[in-house]
């Protein structure tokens, strides 16, 4: 089966929320997005571009301060239906999480590898600072019950990002306490 440009809903969507430049879009990929999807700037422009061009978007140009001037762009009628086919057809595949600290454990062959503290402590550091920036975010983003329900969807996202670091401390703390060094 064909791979579906998942970065054009993407797009579309955050455009179906407001107006944006690509400044703006490339920035939604370092703050809300980019918490369950990455796209870098030289995917984005591109991009943006094949949409325009399909009618799916469309941009007016406006001048910001003296002389710069940046392309806004918005959602047309056609990327709002193409938006909404995509968010009513189901999602039946499971997508394997492309996680390297995973493929690297895979390859540890003993509970004795002398690497295991070093690997399973550091992964340990980065996931507990993640948990908390997510804590964070939803104190930060979700203040009131009227902005859970505005941007339900984000907030369910949230509290899914929560729950897998959580278990990923977890995890990682009974896998350091279960090395035979820990003891």
């Amino acid at each position: 089966m064909a791979q579906k440009n998942k970065l054009q809903f993407i797009i579309l969507g955050l455009l179906n929320q407001q107006p944006l430049t690509g400044y703006d879009l490339t920035k939604a990929f370092e703050n809300e997005i980019g918490e369950f999807w990455q796209a870098q700037h030289s995917q984005i422009y591109p991009q943006l571009k094949r949409l325009e061009t399909q009618g799916y978007i469309a941009h007016e140009v406006t001048v910001s301060g003296a002389k710069l001037e940046k392309k806004l762009y918005h959602i047309t009628t056609e990327g709002s239906a193409i938006l909404r086919d995509w968010i009513s057809t189901g999602t039946p595949d499971l997508t394997a999480t492309k996680d390297e600290f995973i493929l690297k454990l895979y390859f540890i062959r003993s509970n004795h590898d002398p690497r295991l503290p070093e690997m399973l402590q550091e992964q340990l550091q980065l996931h507990t600072t993640k948990y908390h920036h997510l804590q964070q975010r939803l104190k930060t983003v979700f203040t009131d019950p009227a902005s859970k329900q505005a941007h339900y969807g984000h907030y369910l996202i949230l509290q899914h990002a929560l729950g897998r670091e959580e278990y990923y401390v977890d995890w990682l703390k009974q896998s350091l306490a279960a090395l035979p060094t820990a003891r």
